[in-house]
């Protein structure tokens, strides 16, 4: 099958397939676990995949017309139980992007890491000595303890599952979501009458 043309092959970038794993949940919240459209189609005729939705755009080639996947699922398993790796987002995210002092909401790039003991008094960075922090609330605590400037986290510092980064990540949708994903996206969130 014969693509289309460079400006055709552009406008088809806004027609990407969410990716669920062979239980029909997402591979991943954040990021939200996305194909471009050339890959899922690869993956259909590999037959990795199995398409649970499609879009009401095509392809054609000589012969063939292919309706683009929205929605795909794969047919062998890949287990998600495995350790969240030590990231900067991931440690915003188990904190659901608040400061942990203030209890305030911020985007990312007005958030920051704050070491429960400080560095200078030998504090690691790691999961259980890092909190999400505010700008503000960081350069008031300083290089001090929590008991010293009476400024103690709204949660004590975890290592998250990978369950419960995607339960958070749920609450934290990109900006566009295709109306079909929205029943795989969502399906712990309560029904509406």
């Amino acid at each position: 099958m014969h693509g289309p043309g460079t400006g055709a092959a552009r406008a088809l970038n806004g027609f990407p397939a969410l990716v669920l794993n062979a239980d029909y949940q997402p591979l991943s919240y954040y990021p939200l676990s996305l194909w471009h459209w050339q890959d899922a189609v690869k993956a259909i005729f590999l037959d990795r995949v199995a398409v649970v939705q499609e879009y009401d755009r095509a392809i054609r080639s000589p012969g063939t017309v292919f309706r683009l996947p929205s929605i795909v699922a794969l047919k062998e398993y890949v287990p998600q139980d495995r350790r969240p790796p030590f990231t900067r987002f991931n440690v915003f995210l188990r904190d659901r992007f608040t400061c942990q002092y203030c209890a305030g909401h911020f985007p990312t790039h007005e958030l920051t890491f704050d070491h429960l003991v400080p560095r200078s008094r030998g504090g690691r960075t790691s999961w259980t000595n890092i909190v999400t922090a505010c700008s503000r609330c960081n350069l008031v605590k300083g290089s001090r303890l929590p008991a010293e400037c009476r400024m103690h986290p709204q949660a004590a510092p975890v290592v998250p599952t990978a369950w419960q980064l995607q339960r958070n990540g749920r609450a934290f949708p990109p900006g566009y979501l295709h109306e079909g994903w929205r029943d795989y996206l969502y399906w712990d969130s309560e029904l509406e009458p």
